[in-house]
């Protein structure tokens, strides 16, 4: 890209301390809402359903779905956060909690798999692995996650147990990112609208090569969007195939790294139990804080994670497609390889210590 698209204004450009010193993004259940959503999840765990094909009038939320609209127009179209606070996970069973999180993201976009084993909820937490591995995902281990997108449009997460010290969550502005850029280096930022591999960490799907060639910034339709793991940038120098970074690439991540990790960008936020995260991957990027665990089996950090693809979302550029399967929205996103089957593990153990 020769000419860089102008400074980005509007409620997406946001910086870290504005949000800190603030609480508006913070919704809050009422009990009836509450009741509402226990009624829904109380009636669908009773049911004998194809948990594959379900849809929002599965799950009737007739009172709460205008709110649940508006909500999701501000993570689409807005800041690209919310926190939904108040979900009585310490009074409800394991199962019922997750039926009534995934029963609520139905009503903001269709699921879509986590994984190669075609997980659509999955489970955040420590399974004991090391990054180390190249077929592991940072959010099975308990390491810093550092700033990333996942590939999916919309990353739900519902927190039933915090860590014992540590496992906040971080958000920074990935349009504050490209701005800043543009202003100290417009050079550095011109080159990350160029493809550049990024490693599948061995979730190839069929007739696809084991990394993605997709620009870290993507300017298409008159709007950002941003694609970054910067260990998985590296790890597919393990590929033959794929060069070696340049300078002038290591450059711009290293800058890019280092206004992400700028405190006066980012900001951080400590989910409690019952909490529900909702995140727009497009605009803005979200990092984990190593953690240290509660001794206690039941007391681990535990979080659920929804990977959504709402109907209304943003068009996309076609080089999306190389790693969302499809730029059609309400279609794309998700992991799907050779021998996917769609499943929902309801418990952590259910899910396979690889990814």
């Amino acid at each position: 890209m020769t000419e860089l698209p102008p400074v980005i204004t509007g409620s997406s450009a946001w910086y870290g301390p504005e949000y800190a010193a603030r609480t508006d993004w913070i919704e809050h259940l009422s009990s009836a809402e509450i009741a509402a959503i226990e009624t829904a999840a109380e009636r669908l765990a009773r049911s004998e359903i194809d948990w594959q094909t379900l849809g929002p009038k599965d799950f009737p939320l007739p009172k709460l779905e205008p709110r649940l609209t508006a909500i999701l127009g501000e993570v689409l179209e807005g800041r690209g956060f919310v926190l939904l606070r108040g979900l009585p996970v310490d009074r409800w069973n394991r199962r019922l909690s997750a039926i009534a999180f995934l029963g609520t993201g139905l009503h903001l976009g269709s699921l879509r798999s986590q994984n190669r084993q075609g997980h659509l909820l999955g489970h955040v937490k420590d399974m004991g692995l090391s990054s180390q591995d190249p077929n592991i995902r940072i959010y099975q281990t308990r390491e810093r996650q550092n700033y990333h997108t996942d590939s999916c449009d919309v990353v739900g997460l519902l927190c039933l147990h915090p860590a014992r010290l540590g496992g906040l969550s971080s958000l920074v502005s990935s349009v504050t990112i490209f701005n800043e850029m543009r202003k100290r280096r417009p050079d550095l930022a011109r080159i990350l609208f160029a493809p550049i591999e990024t490693d599948r960490r061995g979730e190839v799907p069929a007739g696809q090569l084991p990394f993605f060639r997709i620009p870290v910034f993507n300017w298409h339709d008159g709007l950002l969007s941003t694609v970054y793991q910067r260990a998985y940038i590296e790890s597919a120098r393990r590929f033959r195939e794929v060069p070696e970074l340049t300078p002038e690439q290591v450059a711009a991540l290293d800058l890019f790294d280092e206004l992400c990790n700028d405190p006066a960008l980012h900001f951080r936020m400590e989910l409690r139990a019952g909490d529900i995260q909702l995140v727009h991957n497009h605009a803005l990027l979200h990092d984990r804080t190593e953690f240290e665990d509660w001794p206690e089996p039941d007391r681990k950090r535990h979080l659920l994670r929804l990977w959504l693809a709402p109907a209304k979302a943003r068009p996309l550029p076609p080089v999306f497609a190389e790693r969302y399967g499809t730029v059609t929205p309400g279609e794309r996103g998700g992991i799907v390889v050779p021998g996917t089957r769609y499943t929902i593990p309801w418990e952590a153990e259910d899910a396979p210590r690889t990814s």
